[in-house]
């Protein structure tokens, strides 16, 4: 094949280019378009010819198809009883009362001095072996006498007898409350309270040289004396409470807390305000 041929050539005649080309391979190739195209037209119009008629046929079939008619009439009957009647559960059993049981009991007597001919058959005390059997009450009764049967009150049910009040006890134990009604208070008042604290609390120097200020908790307890005990520093800046420790110890008798009217030994938490003043 000449160079100027080649742009114009047919690829395939350029790869079969000096080999045998009555083979079957380039025949095949050569004609591969067109055998593909007349495949694919008789394929198209089978399918045609297949929707076509299936089209014509349901077309011509319509006129044929009918609904199914019902002959006769139809008539609605209840459905018959079952033939075996459900189970009813027994009933339990009824019990019958069990009769009131009567207990024997003996007329209580009160002894009177009287003449023996004077003396009624009913006024008869009765036996101490009969009183260790029978229940005492207001009439002498037979019945059973034994010992798990309580007898009935003697005083006629109406509520009338006496019972005694239960023993009161002294509420005041002689321990330390922490919640009371009215809390332990320096004699005086606060005026009083502070007047104090300005008179006796001596400033640390240390206090003084730290510049340190603060509040200061003294917990202590207060008796029904009005005296302090336990005196301790629960917080604040630690320079400050040992000086408050001392002024609470100092301070003297206060007036002891009050619980439900009457003077009781109490928990007293005493704040301690305390701050420098610079000149």
């Amino acid at each position: 094949m000449e160079i100027q041929q080649i742009p114009r050539a047919d690829l395939l005649d350029i790869l079969f280019e000096g080999r045998n080309k009555d083979y079957g391979a380039y025949d095949l190739r050569k004609t591969y378009n067109r055998r593909l195209t007349k495949a694919l037209m008789l394929t198209g119009s089978i399918c045609l010819v297949m929707i076509g008629s299936y089209t014509l046929a349901g077309r011509l079939n319509k006129g044929t198809v009918r609904p199914p008619e019902i002959s006769g009439t139809i008539i609605l009957t209840e459905a018959p009883p079952p033939k075996e009647k459900p189970v009813e559960p027994p009933s339990p059993p009824k019990l019958k009362p069990l009769p009131p049981q009567q207990i024997a009991t003996i007329r209580d007597v009160t002894p009177r001095i009287t003449p023996d001919d004077q003396v009624k058959p009913e006024d008869v005390p009765p036996a101490n072996s009969d009183i260790d059997n029978m229940k005492i009450g207001t009439v002498s009764q037979p019945g059973d006498v034994g010992g798990d049967i309580v007898a009935p009150p003697t005083g006629g049910g109406m509520g009338t007898e006496v019972v005694a009040a239960p023993e009161k006890k002294d509420a005041d134990d002689g321990g330390i409350h922490i919640d009371v009604g009215i809390k332990a208070s320096y004699e005086g008042g606060p005026d009083a309270w502070k007047r104090f604290l300005l008179k006796n609390f001596h400033y640390p120097e240390q206090a003084i040289a730290e510049e340190t200020s603060g509040t200061v908790i003294v917990e202590f307890i207060v008796d029904k004396e009005g005296n302090v005990s336990n005196v301790q520093a629960v917080s604040g800046p630690e320079v400050l409470r040992k000086e408050a420790v001392r002024v609470i110890k100092k301070s003297g008798k206060w007036n002891p807390g009050i619980h439900n009217g009457r003077k009781v030994n109490s928990y007293k938490r005493q704040p301690i305000v305390v701050q420098l003043q610079n000149e």
